[in-house]
């Protein structure tokens, strides 16, 4: 249920209502936009409730959803979200870059790939220090190691880190290190996990699961919403379907659902959608031209040599040219949307 105030409701007016809210033993959420403030109320409704409420001062309506889906609804927030690290915005005007290597493999190749991506103009750095392989056998990361190769290149390059966390229990060291977490496909309905990254002050990207549908990913975004964690982005990474000639199926069709549904950011991840690093670029253009509010790809600096997903990372070059095909179609977007 929604409860929409009046643009120029009083603060004991909003007071008010959610005194009321609790009272009637009633969870609150309160989204406080540009031109109106809403109230999500999350509890079993009864019918009688809705009257209730619009006999209060201040509210305009109160809307019953459809939509399991509460605190991630448009409808909840009619503003989109606009997710700030450091300097960068991730919702904004500008598409976002997040660019490096699959795994941290040592430090070496960690600081020479971050320099590159930040001097081919890269916004965010991005690596795995700990990663969930289909086999035990497969190189799983350098854990903590990792975590610190990855701070000391955020100091000499500038940018903001990436990395994923896979367990609630370290949540709290992942969050020691990194500017956003990342919530993997295999862990976006890890429930509990999802709690906890929930309730840290660290902006959260969530991965669409690999057969998830679209209510499913933002009923998981729920769980972090829930908890307090307002600093949430979507990641759409491609779909498992019955196609073998790419890694995944790149859902491009998702992006503007979500952006109608939803006032939560979306990047793409070409890279992991596809599988294969010569259709990074084509679906990175494509999820540009959808309307996706940044991309993610996987570059290394000698991708014959990766430990963990050669096959679909750019190298330097192949990068750098992406950046300037982004670069050049950035503007032509802008002005479509005008």
């Amino acid at each position: 249920m929604i409860v929409s105030m009046r643009p120029k409701s009083t603060e004991n007016e909003v007071n008010g209502v959610l005194e009321k809210l609790e009272s009637l033993g009633f969870q609150h959420h309160i989204s406080r936009g540009v031109e109106r403030t809403v109230i999500g109320v999350i509890g079993k409704i009864y019918p009688d409730l809705k009257d209730t409420l619009e006999l209060m001062p201040g509210v305009v309506e109160v809307v019953r959803l459809s939509r399991p889906f509460k605190l991630s609804s448009r409808e909840f927030h009619p503003d989109d979200t606009v997710v700030r690290v450091g300097d960068v915005t991730i919702g904004g005007a500008e598409r976002v870059v997040m660019a490096g290597p699959c795994a941290v493999e040592s430090r070496e190749q960690l600081m020479e790939t971050a320099q590159a991506v930040k001097e081919a103009g890269a916004h965010i750095l991005r690596g795995g220090a700990y990663k969930p392989r289909t086999s035990p056998y497969s190189f799983r990361g350098l854990g903590e190691d990792g975590l610190e190769m990855l701070a000391e290149a955020r100091e000499k390059t500038g940018l903001p880190i990436i990395t994923e966390v896979m367990t609630p229990a370290d949540v709290g060291l992942v969050s020691q290190y990194a500017d956003i977490l990342q919530i993997g496909a295999r862990n976006m309905q890890n429930y509990i996990l999802l709690d906890e990254v929930g309730k840290v002050d660290v902006p959260v990207m969530l991965k669409r699961g690999m057969s998830a549908t679209i209510e499913e990913w933002l009923l998981a975004a729920e769980y972090v919403l829930a908890q307090g964690n307002q600093n949430l982005i979507l990641c759409e990474r491609g779909i498992r379907t019955f196609e073998t000639y790419t890694r995944n199926t790149l859902d491009l069709s998702a992006i503007p659902v979500i952006k109608k549904l939803s006032h939560l950011p979306v990047i793409v991840d070409p890279s992991h959608a596809t599988g294969k690093w010569y259709l990074v670029a084509p679906m990175a253009l494509a999820a540009a031209a959808a309307g996706a509010d940044g991309v993610m790809v996987e570059v290394h600096i000698t991708p014959e040599d990766a430990l963990c997903d050669g096959a679909q990372a750019l190298t330097v070059d192949n990068f750098r040219l992406l950046m300037g095909q982004l670069s050049t179609i950035q503007k032509p977007l802008q002005q479509a949307t005008l």
